[in-house]
């Protein structure tokens, strides 16, 4: 009898021991699936990149370098479970607080990732621009400057070298951080497509200009100054010369020929170096913008002030701000009163 109840006794332990080691294997598979994986510090979502090239292996270890994934060994068997291996994804995904293993695989062989907001302003060459779109996308400068320096690819679109910069219109765009350079760039010039729209093309024909043309004078504008509100007031000065045939006489444009843009006094022997760019030497406009220009600048020159100026010069102040004339020997004044503020302050060049 107490045989029999030693056996029963037995058998109620083995029991309740596989109960106990089903369910802490339950509770375990459970943890490692569903349970909570990342861990974030004070924000609720983080970055995280996967790069065009990426193994399974590099995946991992990206995560294993991350301060948020609690348990690599987990993540990587849920991944092998759920076939993550076969299924990379390149992209920008933002991964939230409190997600589980399974979620977080879900999400990266999903494919859906995150657009990121790139923005450029201010730039003044093609090399600069290839710098700063590499900062906020994959692919590093030098694999845009290719496709930027592509004589056949600027040539199907229909630009020169020279005029090339003009197809850039500066603002913030959303896409993908995998984007490839000549994405980007079949990007840019959709949104120059779409920039020029009925409205703007009408005025730039009632200027006798083509975009390109636009864009290479709005360049010379936003070098001759900064302040937004008197741009249009500068373009007129530029658009009278155009009708009445005189030369620009830009000093941006001389800076740009002789390869200083940092200049801050050009001399008489400045405006002799012989380039296509030197508007002192050369009627109408340049072969292409000295730089990209803002769309304020372009907006200027398409509603130019109309006025009868025809020259002007830097305020003595320093302010930023500039002096208008309508006769050269106004000008002539101004122009000295200039010189003189630049005398006084030791700028030499």
């Amino acid at each position: 009898m107490q045989y029999k109840k030693n056996i029963r006794r037995t058998i109620l332990m083995v029991v309740i021991l596989l109960i106990l080691v089903g369910g802490f294997t339950a509770h375990t598979f459970y943890q490692r699936i569903w349970g909570t994986s990342v861990q974030l510090d004070s924000v609720d979502v983080v970055d995280f990149y996967i790069h065009s090239d990426a193994s399974f292996d590099s995946v991992v270890l990206a995560l294993e370098k991350s301060p948020w994934l609690k348990d690599v060994k987990a993540f990587r068997w849920v991944a092998q479970k759920k076939n993550y291996p076969a299924h990379i994804r390149p992209g920008h995904y933002m991964v939230k607080d409190h997600m589980s293993n399974n979620a977080l695989v879900n999400l990266l062989r999903s494919g859906k990732q995150q657009p990121v907001r790139v923005v450029f302003n201010n730039i003044r060459t093609l090399p600069e621009l290839a710098g700063r779109v590499a900062q906020q996308l994959e692919a590093d400068s030098l694999a845009f400057m290719q496709t930027f320096t592509n004589k056949t690819r600027i040539r199907e679109l229909g630009y020169t070298q020279a005029s090339f910069p003009a197809l850039f219109i500066p603002n913030t765009y959303e896409l993908w951080w995998n984007t490839s350079p000549e994405q980007f760039l079949r990007r840019m010039k959709t949104e120059h497509d779409r920039f020029w729209n009925d409205q703007r093309m009408l005025k730039a024909r009632k200027l006798g200009m083509s975009p390109h043309e636009v864009s290479t004078l709005a360049a010379i504008v936003d070098e001759e100054t900064y302040r937004d509100d008197e741009m249009a007031t500068i373009a007129g000065v530029y658009i009278n010369r155009l009708k009445k045939g005189i030369r620009l006489q830009a000093d941006p444009t001389v800076k740009f020929a002789l390869g200083d843009v940092t200049m801050k006094r050009v001399w008489k022997k400045h405006l002799q170096v012989e380039s296509p760019y030197n508007t002192y030497k050369n009627a109408g406009l340049p072969p292409g913008p000295i730089r990209i220009p803002s769309i304020a600048a372009i907006e200027a020159v398409l509603d130019y002030e109309d006025h009868g100026y025809y020259y002007f010069c830097a305020k003595d102040d320093f302010s930023g701000y500039h002096v208008f004339a309508k006769t050269l020997r106004q000008h002539n004044i101004n122009a000295q009163k200039y010189q003189r503020a630049l005398n006084k302050r030791r700028i030499w060049n």
